[in-house]
């Protein structure tokens, strides 16, 4: 989904229940000058998305989506990433933490990340560098944290900085590395 806050006529800021089922909340931000040249001359003559082509048969790409859910992640980072998200909602710089769906939905991208990485395991990094990504949008951020200019992000950076990390997790995995 997408959303123009600058001419809101006709679009609204999705209510939190609803937030909260996007998996990931990405800002692209602008195009480099070369970038949006570049954009000109793919779409001068022919707009790119008439010669898009199937990439995945279905089946394949619901063969992934169970194929990621075999990615093995320990109880260690299991518990890390509920610490994770129990933190939102114990902060004081917000209204309101995340909710288990939060806690579902950073388990699974830290297994499409490891998978991406091509590990069947999830380590504490994939964690960590997902939080944000995952998590920002489904907290809301306390009125007089906003008045200090708080952000999501900044909250979710400060309790991953205070959250002890565990080990790699993949040491406790039966008969294997």
């Amino acid at each position: 989904a997408t959303q123009n806050p600058v001419e809101t006529r006709g679009t609204f800021p999705l209510p939190e229940a609803q937030l909260d089922r996007f998996l990931l909340r990405v800002r692209l931000g602008y195009p480099a000058l070369a970038e949006e040249i570049r954009v000109l001359e793919l779409q001068q003559l022919r707009h790119p998305i008439q010669d898009l082509a199937v990439v995945a048969p279905l089946e394949e790409v619901a063969h992934f989506q169970q194929e990621i859910k075999k990615v093995y992640v320990s109880p260690a980072i299991k518990r890390y990433l509920v610490e994770l998200v129990r933190a939102t909602r114990e902060s004081s710089d917000l209204y309101l933490g995340s909710s288990p769906r939060g806690s579902l939905a950073l388990f699974r991208a830290g297994q499409a990340r490891a998978a991406m990485d091509g590990r069947d395991y999830v380590l504490p990094d994939d964690i960590k560098n997902l939080a944000e990504f995952v998590l920002a949008h489904r907290i809301i951020v306390d009125p007089a944290a906003r008045l200090r200019n708080i952000s999501a992000g900044q909250i979710l950076q400060e309790i991953l900085r205070t959250l002890p990390v565990p080990s790699s997790g993949f040491d406790d995995r039966e008969g294997s590395l």
